[in-house]
């Protein structure tokens, strides 16, 4: 594997290291020694997998609140989308700074998405799926959401979206004050 550093601060860009012949090619899509070698997760609890049929579908932003804070190693396996972390860890020197890059079937590329970032990814083809690795469990309690177009952080999508959740087209505009006590009364609890 190529870990490719981004823009934010622990994310990274993966992409495959391909052994190929006449029958095509070989290649590992995780190996816990090359991860761990750079400081990353090694250890994920659950596989998603999502499938969004219509061009222009919007997912995100998405993260868990600590303790239950999200690593994601996600990859599309059919069709692409661009995919966008953004940084909300507050002690973080890339904090509220936002990077995002196209992942298809085609290209195999994977992005690392570090705890603290929120995530989300529009949808460039139509029948676009994701496949990603997560180290925690889902925990709607500690769930929560950006606006995709909160005017704080002018994430640059590549096209207008036309189809996002109710959920996700209404979560609020980050609030750090808020998103800061909600993480403490967690962490204390």
């Amino acid at each position: 594997m190529k870990f490719i550093e981004t823009p934010i601060e622990g994310a990274y860009l993966i992409d495959l290291d391909k052994r190929g012949d006449d029958r095509g090619f070989f290649a590992r899509v995780f190996c816990a020694r090359e991860f761990a070698e750079r400081g990353l997760q090694t250890a994920f609890v659950q596989v998603n997998n999502s499938l969004s049929g219509v061009r222009g579908t919007l997912r995100g932003m998405h993260y868990q609140l600590a303790p239950r804070s999200e690593t994601k190693v996600v990859r599309c396996i059919s069709g692409a989308f661009w995919d966008a972390i953004l940084d909300l860890r507050e002690d973080s020197p890339t904090f509220g700074k936002w990077f995002g890059a196209e992942l298809s079937a085609a290209n195999r590329r994977m992005m690392y998405v570090p705890k603290g970032c929120a995530h989300g990814f529009l949808t460039l083809t139509e029948n676009a799926e994701s496949f990603y690795l997560v180290d925690e469990f889902y925990s709607p309690e500690h769930e929560r959401g950006v606006r995709w177009n909160d005017p704080r952080f002018k994430i640059a999508w590549p096209l207008e979206p036309v189809l996002i959740s109710e959920k996700d087209r209404n979560h609020p505009d980050f609030d750090p004050a808020w998103h800061l006590a909600a993480a403490s009364e967690f962490q204390s609890a």
